[in-house]
């Protein structure tokens, strides 16, 4: 397994660590001065006091945490968030509850994950005909449930 080594500043953040040996993932906590309520049905930017430095073709997918999706209704606005490698502010993560009751969530709770992947530029090659396939122009289920 290949690793790399990307620069970070913390501003009172902790460290993104995997929590197993087997995780994609790191988990990121919040970075907070006071806790933060989120109402049911509500939105929220939870800072993690983070900046990071990705190297040009890497980027860093912020995903939210199955376990707070399951058990609150808690994960992010937007699915997966994309940190650009030329981003430089503090990781901040758009939460949302789903869920029926109140969350709070309280400095240094684990909110969400980010794994670092490798991604390629695409060059687009503009054709009048796309060449065939046995699925052809199929989708939307229709190979059944």
């Amino acid at each position: 397994m290949e690793s790399i080594t990307i620069k970070i500043k913390t501003a009172g953040g902790v460290l993104p660590a995997y929590e197993s040996p087997g995780a994609a993932g790191m988990d990121l906590r919040a970075n907070l001065a006071e806790p933060i309520v989120l109402r049911a049905g509500a939105r929220a930017l939870v800072p993690t006091g983070l900046c990071i430095a990705l190297p040009q073709g890497y980027e860093a997918q912020v995903r939210a945490r199955s376990g707070l999706a399951v058990k609150y209704g808690v994960g992010l606005v937007n699915g997966t968030g994309t940190i650009d490698s030329d981003y430089r502010g503090e990781i901040k993560l758009p939460m949302i509850n789903w869920g029926d009751r109140d969350f709070v969530i309280r400095h240094g709770d684990r909110v969400a994950q980010m794994i670092v992947a490798r991604f390629e530029r695409v060059v687009w090659a503009p054709v009048s005909a796309l060449p065939e396939t046995e699925r052809g122009e199929g989708g939307f289920g229709h190979t059944g449930v």
